[in-house]
C-alpha cells in the first residue's frame, strides 16, 4: 500500500476521530501551537456522553471548547504541565487547573516510564511528506514519547505549521499514527514579547556586560529575556550560539544581526538548538524548513550535562522573588501557581557546569501592591506557598536593575549582605533588619 492509500484510509472527520476516547480516559492534547483545535471541537461536543476524562495539556495559548462547554470541569480535568497565561485566566475564573510539577528534561521519561497510563494522543503536525513523515512543527519536546506511550495516536494537519529540521524525534511516520484529520488550518499562535521596560533595559545591560564573543546563550521566557537578545543583536558580540529550549523572535534578529554563528560551539556546531519555539509570524517564518536549526526533544536540549557540553553557556531567566539566601521562587504567587519549573532549573545547572558559562536569574527590584506600596522582591523570606525554582545551593549570578551578585561559595552572611545589595536602595534598612533578626547579618557588614 502506498503512503498515499495509507493516508486515504486512515483519514476521518475530527468528529469521527474522537468517538475513540471513552469515559476515564487520558487525553494527550498537544503542546505550545501544536495543541489541537478541530478535534478540541469535536471532543467538547461529547461532553454529555463522557465523563472523567483527563487532559494532558502543555502551555495551552488557545481558549478551549472543552473548558467553554464545562466550565466547573465536572467532565474534564485539564491537567498542565507548565502554565501559560490562558491557563492561569481560567483558574482566576474559577475553573480546575492542576499542575503537574516537572523537571522538563525528565517529561519523556516520565511519559515512558512513570505516568499510570495515556490511552489517546493528539496533536497538531505538517502536512505529510514524500516518505510518509508528519512533522511535529515547532514543538518537539516529548510528542514522540506520548506518541509512543498512546494506545491511540490522532493527528491534526494544519499546513500552516512550520516544518521543523532535527535534531531527532521531530516528526511521526504514517505508520504509526491511527486516525488523521485534516483541520481548518487555523494560524498558529501569535505571542509577541512585551516590550522592554527601562528596568528591562538597565538589567539586559548588566547581563550583556557579563558576555563576551563566543558565548552560547540560552533565553527564558519574559520581557527580561527578551530584552537581552534585542540588546545582543544591537551589540558588537559575534561568534555566538543557541542551545535553548524555547526559541523566540528574539534569536531571529540576533541571527540576522549577524551575530549568532554558532562557530565556536562544542555541540552541534552552526545549529540554533532548540526544543519548542513560541513567538510571531517572524519567527515561526524562520524556523520553516531552515537547515540552521536543529529541533530536538527536551531529553536532549534541556539535560544539564549536554547543554554543558557548549562553553561559556549564558543561561537567562526570570524569577518571581529571591530570598536573603538566595532561594528562587520563579513559578508561583504564594500559593497560586503562574507558570512551572519547567527548564529553569536545567539550564541554572547546566550554566554553571559549562566552562566559563553562566546562570543568571533576573528579576526587577521592586513591585507595586494592589494598596500601591512599593514592596521588594529581594525578601526575608519567600512567602508562604511559594514554589523554590532553583535551590539556595544552585543558583548562580542574581541580577536586578541595581547589579549582580554571585552567590556561589558565599555563606549565609555574605549572600544577605550581596543580595540586599541589589535591592531596591529604599528597601534595604528593612532587609538588614530582617537578616539581623535571622542572625545572617554581621555587625561589620556593609553595602556597596
Amino acid at each position: 500500500m502506498s503512503y498515499a492509500e495509507e493516508y486515504k484510509r486512515k483519514l476521518v472527520s475530527a468528529d469521527e476521530a474522537v468517538k475513540v476516547i471513552k469515559s476515564g480516559d487520558w487525553v494527550e492534547y498537544g503542546e505550545f501551537a501544536g495543541t489541537v483545535r478541530a478535534l478540541d471541537k469535536a471532543l467538547a461536543k461529547r461532553k454529555d456522553e463522557l465523563s472523567d476524562i483527563k487532559i494532558w495539556a502543555t502551555v495551552t495559548p488557545y481558549p478551549l471548547d472543552i473548558i467553554a462547554c464545562d466550565p466547573q470541569g465536572d467532565v474534564f480535568t485539564y491537567n498542565s504541565w507548565h502554565m501559560s497565561g490562558y491557563d492561569r485566566k481560567m483558574a482566576n475564573s474559577g475553573f480546575p487547573v492542576y499542575y503537574s510539577s516537572i523537571k522538563y528534561s525528565e517529561v519523556p521519561r516520565y511519559i515512558r516510564q512513570e505516568i499510570t497510563g495515556l490511552d489517546v494522543a493528539m496533536m497538531q503536525v505538517t502536512p505529510m511528506d514524500k516518505h510518509g513523515y508528519f512533522n511535529f512543527g515547532p514543538q518537539c519536546s516529548f510528542q514522540k514519547a506520548n506518541s509512543e506511550r498512546a494506545k491511540i495516536v490522532i493527528v491534526e494537519v494544519n499546513e500552516k505549521q512550520p516544518r521543523c529540521l532535527g535534531g531527532y524525534e521531530e516528526s511521526i511516520h504514517i505508520s504509526e499514527v491511527d486516525y488523521i484529520v485534516e483541520g481548518e488550518n487555523p494560524p498558529l499562535a501569535q505571542i509577541p514579547a512585551p516590550p522592554p521596560s527601562d528596568v528591562d533595559k538597565r538589567v539586559a545591560e548588566i547581563i550583556v556586560g557579563e558576555m563576551s564573543d563566543g558565548c552560547c546563550v540560552q533565553l527564558g521566557i519574559g520581557g527580561m529575556p527578551n530584552a537581552v537578545g534585542m540588546m545582543i543583536a544591537d551589540s558588537d558580540l559575534k561568534d555566538l550560539g543557541c542551545h535553548t529550549e524555547m526559541l523566540v523572535d528574539a534569536y531571529v534578529y540576533m541571527h540576522e544581526a549577524g551575530k549568532m554563528t554558532g562557530a565556536r560551539k562544542g555541540i552541534d556546531p552552526y545549529k540554533m538548538v532548540y526544543t519548542f519555539a513560541l513567538g510571531t509570524q517572524i519567527l515561526y517564518d524562520f524556523i520553516d524548513n531552515n537547515p540552521k536549526c536543529a529541533t530536538y526533544p527536551v531529553n536532549y536540549t534541556n539535560k544539564p550535562a549536554i547543554a554543558a557540553l557548549n562553553d561559556k553557556l549564558i543561561t537567562i531567566n526570570n524569577a518571581v522573588e529571591v530570598d536573603i539566601y538566595g532561594q528562587c521562587s520563579s513559578e508561583s504567587d504564594g500559593f497560586r501557581q503562574i507558570s512551572g519549573t519547567g527548564g529553569q532549573l536545567d539550564f541554572v545547572i547546566a550554566g554553571f557546569e559549562s566552562k566559563g558559562g553562566k546562570s543568571i536569574v533576573c528579576l526587577p527590584s521592586t513591585y507595586r501592591a494592589k494598596d500601591g506600596a512599593l514592596r521588594s522582591r529581594i525578601v526575608p523570606s519567600l512567602r508562604p506557598g511559594s514554589i523554590v525554582t532553583d535551590p539556595r545551593s544552585v543558583a548562580h549570578y542574581i541580577v536586578t536593575e541595581y547589579g549582580k551578585f554571585s552567590l556561589k561559595g558565599k555563606s549565609s552572611w555574605e549572600r544577605a549582605e550581596g543580595l540586599i545589595g541589589i535591592a531596591h536602595p529604599d528597601l534595604r534598612d528593612e532587609l538588614i533588619g530582617a537578616a539581623e533578626a535571622q542572625s545572617i547579618w554581621r555587625r561589620t557588614n556593609k553595602l556597596a
